[in-house]
């Protein structure tokens, strides 16, 4: 069964799969004219400023801020911490460049995600909102499109059940294990504890966690990551310079080094960008659809700063201290010249590469975070689930789901999870093809609802305030 999903995947996360999401993101930034670049501050503003009266008023479920960190506790993950490393190990330093760049493409996409999904969002029994792509593909395109949006569900929510939740555990209780030495099975039992105090308490409960947990823990890495690159300050020119140099030209090899062709820097970076920020797979639709205000267009520009934080602020981060240290290469690199053990990788080598630096501070700083960042991975992936497992069977049996959830996350605890991955990666990939066609076909609702809202009243009423 695993060699038959590897081979699945080489095709469904093959160069025709990159091209499209990355294709997506140069079309809607045209589309937009650049509105990620030139209206990031103003999102921003709307992301973390107090809720005006208007959003207050306006029907939704939680605030903007809230829906942002519940899909930041789902998005910042273990991806920002080995994602990177592999990345960089396998494409060199060039890899980051191009990590910002399909981040920045990437927002548009984002964007348009979480738009639509507010406009085409619907009300459950319970009286909550749900949104996503199965909503906007169902209700946008109508009932002859119905397949394609069950398709995203019925995906989503196993998706959740892997790369969400059991993978999550798993690196969890492997951190607890070598670092700690606390065995498998209590942390199992201590994650279906914390799991299904938080996700039985609902959407509110679980933002609310994630409003208090996420800059926490972001504040955690980043500022460890800071402090090293701090006392590495004469390294971070020439850090840029060599991530600039090789995104467009190929490393030789070298002792240890395997050298790097730009083709492979091209294909880490965009790879580990997208499974970094998951601009494209429709996640983030999910939650921004539980949103308070008054305009899609408010919370649609709120979603994208997601991308930007986790793309270009903490991937950047991990690059750098990694760049800074030399442990992107076995030799030393090219800043640092100190030789590393060649057969760390992932994780171990970011870890390594903060201890070299704050030695057992910088140890724990990032086992904390592989702690924390999976943790809130588990809780944020919950909401996705349930949401694609309402859309296909309604709020009957959600308690059932939410039991099964909390079951693979002490199962994930315990078990070898490589058939896992697999599947969670092709779940992933089967998420992302639905929902980018639901976008692509409905270019011209994301133009005009853009155009409405930018030549507006309120709009030029909230900019007069501003002023």
């Amino acid at each position: 069964m695993l060699e038959v999903l590897q081979k699945i995947n080489g095709v469904l996360w093959g160069t025709p799969s990159l091209i499209l999401l990355v294709g997506t993101g140069l079309f809607l930034t045209f589309l937009l004219k650049g509105l990620q670049f030139h209206r990031l501050l103003y999102a921003f503003k709307l992301a973390f400023s107090k809720e005006n009266e208007e959003d207050a008023k306006a029907e939704g479920d939680v605030s903007n801020f809230k829906a942002l960190m519940t899909a930041l506790a789902a998005t910042i993950g273990n991806g920002n911490i080995a994602g990177v490393a592999t990345a960089i190990t396998l494409g060199g330093p060039g890899a980051i460049f191009w990590m910002w760049v399909v981040g920045l493409l990437g927002m548009a996409t984002k964007y348009a995600e979480a738009l639509l999904a507010m406009k085409y969002r619907v009300k459950n029994a319970n009286g909550e909102y749900s949104g996503g792509p199965m909503y906007y593909i169902e209700r946008g395109l109508g009932r002859k499109f119905k397949w394609l949006a069950v398709a995203f569900a019925f995906f989503g929510a196993f998706a959740a059940l892997g790369i969400g939740n059991s993978v999550q555990s798993n690196t969890i209780a492997d951190v607890m294990s070598n670092f700690l030495g606390i065995n498998g099975w209590i942390t199992g039992g201590i994650l279906v504890v914390l799991t299904a105090m938080i996700i039985f308490g609902g959407l509110q409960r679980i933002s609310t966690v994630a409003g208090f947990f996420v800059p926490i823990m972001a504040f955690l890495y980043i500022g460890g990551s800071l402090l090293i690159i701090g006392m590495n300050y004469d390294l971070i020119i020439p850090s840029f310079q060599l991530i600039f140099e090789y995104a467009f030209s190929p490393i030789s090899a070298v002792g240890g080094f395997a050298g790097v062709m730009v083709a492979e820097a091209i294909r880490n970076g965009v790879s580990r960008g997208i499974f970094s920020n998951e601009a494209g797979l429709g996640t983030a639709a999910l939650i921004a659809g539980n949103a308070r205000a008054d305009h899609p267009v408010k919370q649609a520009l709120v979603a994208m700063t997601g991308t930007f934080i986790v793309t270009l602020i903490v991937c950047t981060m991990t690059g750098l201290v990694l760049l800074m240290t030399g442990f992107w290469d076995p030799t030393g690199g090219a800043l640092s010249g100190v030789a590393h053990d060649a057969s760390l990788e992932g994780g171990a080598l970011t870890t390594a590469a903060f201890g070299s630096v704050l030695g057992g501070f910088g140890e724990w700083i990032v086992s904390l975070s592989v702690i924390f960042f999976g943790f809130s991975t588990i809780v944020g992936w919950y909401v996705y689930g349930e949401k694609c497992f309402e859309y296909l069977a309604g709020l009957k049996f959600i308690n059932a789901y939410r039991i099964v959830y909390v079951a693979a996350t002490g199962i994930g605890a315990i078990a070898s999870l490589t058939t896992v991955w697999a599947f969670a990666d092709m779940a992933n990939a089967l998420m992302m093809i639905p929902n980018l066609i639901g976008i692509l076909l409905l270019y011209k609702v994301i133009v005009k609802e853009t155009n409405s809202y930018f030549q507006s009243k309120q709009f030029k009423q909230e900019q007069r305030k501003a002023s």
